[in-house]
């Protein structure tokens, strides 16, 4: 079940029987498959633009010529777009008309954007592999990196991500995706608030003699630069920091509410106000960090999308920050199936599919994958609907999503006192 594909017309005007067309590479790799195609003849126009359907899709062109690069296009409307392509030029204007060049087209129809992105991207990337990132536009995400290889680390924003040669993050801890540089610092300045780590960039000698900043006047850094701290005190500080960014605060949170209770027991009400003003210093701090961003490495999330069949959705994974091959998951065809939904899931989530799709997914750019995703996650509006793993995959939830995204009339049904919206409590059927 692992990526599975099938022709996809998705309703519409049916296409005549497709024809192969030779001069289309299928290419070696695992990619969302451009799985329908004509030949464009110019002798038959009509015929040809009624196959096409008026839906989103991603398409190649294919040229004529054998020195010409074919032409990839993403649209919101198939058949309107390659009409303006590939229909009768208008000697008046200077739009782009392939018409005198087109062999061919290979398309496929998306049921989400994020779908015709992935699409745009695996496909972009294997046809122009010199000027893809151009043509998609992708810019590596802002996040934070803690940087464990220095003597004394600080926390900084960057769009970089070192990998090894497994394509695992390294030489250092990363946060994020952030919508922006802005929101990266904005949230990185609260944090830091609540912590003694420097930020400064200079080169630590521990020097007694040196000056220091207005942090270590403030008592806001350890001061390592004039040997204000020992290393060991300096190291204890930037772990409480990794731990507060890797729990989301509640490491943090966990040992101040400790010693507000026992200021408490010991009757010391003026510090047990100090420590819950910290608290609610450490609350304003957090609304500044999105849901998504969070540890790269453990960045580990399923986000569901309508597909373009009917009675579908789209299963897009995302394991240590990298979107997997996603699959197609089709209701009607559960009920004939032994498995269930859940079932299902888990195979794609946990079993020998998410393994072989991580193998996979390490030989592709971690920060073009985190672009994608933060593309889509701060989209607005955005449509599907994404869960993270925690402790376990949220499985209940992920059915009720599925139930949600293929009946969204009776989602968005209000509800009453009396009787409670339906959608959304039910799992899909064969669940």
């Amino acid at each position: 079940m692992f990526a599975t594909l099938t022709k996809n017309t998705g309703g519409g005007v049916s296409p005549p029987p497709t024809r192969t067309l030779a001069s289309v590479p299928l290419y070696p790799v695992t990619v969302l498959e451009l799985d329908c195609g004509q030949d464009f003849d110019r002798t038959r126009d009509e015929d040809f633009f009624a196959a096409l359907p008026p839906r989103p899709a991603v398409c190649l062109i294919e040229t004529r010529a054998e020195n010409a690069e074919p032409f990839l296009i993403r649209t919101q409307d198939l058949r309107r777009r390659l009409q303006r392509l590939l229909g009768p030029a208008d000697p008046s204007s200077k739009r782009l008309n392939l018409r005198e060049l087109a062999r061919g087209i290979r398309y496929r129809l998306t049921g989400s954007k994020l779908e015709q992105s992935l699409t745009y991207y695996q496909h972009a990337k294997q046809v122009f592999p010199q000027r893809y990132r151009k043509l998609t536009r992708l810019r590596p995400p802002a996040v934070l990196k803690i940087s464990l290889r220095n003597a004394y680390p600080r926390c900084y924003v960057t769009r970089s991500i070192a990998v090894d040669e497994t394509g695992a993050p390294t030489a250092g801890a990363y946060y994020g995706p952030f919508p922006s540089r802005k929101s990266a610092l904005a949230f990185s300045e609260q944090a830091l608030d609540l912590f003694k780590v420097r930020r400064c960039q200079i080169k630590i000698r521990r020097d007694p003699t040196f000056p220091g900043c207005i942090y270590s006047e403030m008592k806001m850094c350890l001061a390592p630069c004039f040997a204000g701290c020992t290393k060991e005190e300096y190291d204890a500080e930037v772990q409480r920091l990794v731990q507060f960014l890797d729990t989301n605060g509640n490491s943090l949170r966990a040992a101040i509410e400790d010693d507000r209770e026992r200021a408490s027991a010991d009757l010391d009400f003026e510090r047990a106000a100090q420590l819950h003003k910290r608290i609610e210093k450490l609350d304003a701090a957090l609304r500044f960090r999105p849901e998504l961003a969070r540890r790269i490495a453990d960045l580990d999330a399923v986000i569901l999308q309508r597909a373009a069949e009917e009675q579908s959705i789209g299963v897009f994974g995302i394991h240590g920050g990298r979107l997997a091959e996603p699959f197609f998951l089709r209701f009607a065809e559960i009920a004939s199936q032994p498995r269930s939904a859940e079932h299902i899931f888990k195979d794609y989530l946990e079993g020998q599919a998410a393994a072989a799709m991580s193998v996979s997914a390490a030989r592709e750019e971690l920060s073009e994958h985190l672009a994608l995703i933060a593309r889509w996650f701060y989209s607005n509006p955005r449509d599907g609907e994404i869960f993270f793993r925690e402790k376990d995959w949220p499985y209940r939830k992920i059915l009720r999503a599925c139930s949600r995204l293929l009946n969204p009339k009776a989602a968005a049904e209000p509800t009453t006192a009396a009787e409670p919206a339906p959608s959304g409590n039910q799992p899909p059927p064969g669940s």
